[in-house]
């Protein structure tokens, strides 16, 4: 499977969240080929303020001993949060759907030796754009406010 195959997972999983009423993040963790686990976006679902689709996505996974061979597939550039438990646990790559809606933190994956790749990917940046149109106070709550 591609970059693109994962990325459409991690894309449905967005979808999932949108039809549950949520923020439209999915994330798709992979290791050597093999879907580890996905997840999606519950901060609305739960009630629950960290459950963000990466976390949504880690929680899912379970205990792991190492991450190093693993790529975190992720419809929204991280927030700060996110790519913190990324450089926690050592990830080493990440591919990022978009980060024209939110540009999050690419820069600072990068400066801790993550390789990023940013697809930019349509459908992704089309479906976050709807969200925010329609629900813009739900997504100034996700964010806090913040643009990364």
């Amino acid at each position: 499977m591609t970059d693109q195959d994962f990325m459409r997972q991690a894309y449905l999983q967005a979808l999932e969240s949108y039809g549950e009423g949520g923020l439209p993040i999915g994330a798709v963790m992979v290791e050597e080929g093999r879907v580890v686990a996905q997840g999606h976006n519950r901060r609305v679902q739960d009630g629950n303020p960290i459950a963000h689709g990466e976390m949504d996505c880690f929680l899912k996974a379970g205990r792991r001993q190492r991450y190093d061979r693993v790529t975190l597939y992720t419809t929204l550039s991280p927030c700060m949060m996110c790519s913190g438990t990324i450089v926690q646990f050592g990830i080493p790559r990440v591919v990022v759907g978009e980060d024209v809606n939110f540009k999050g933190n690419i820069e600072f994956l990068r400066s801790r030796g993550i390789d990023v790749t940013l697809m930019n990917s349509d459908e992704c940046i089309a479906l976050m754009r709807t969200f925010i149109a329609e629900k813009p106070s739900l997504w100034d709550e996700d964010i806090a406010g913040k643009d990364g």
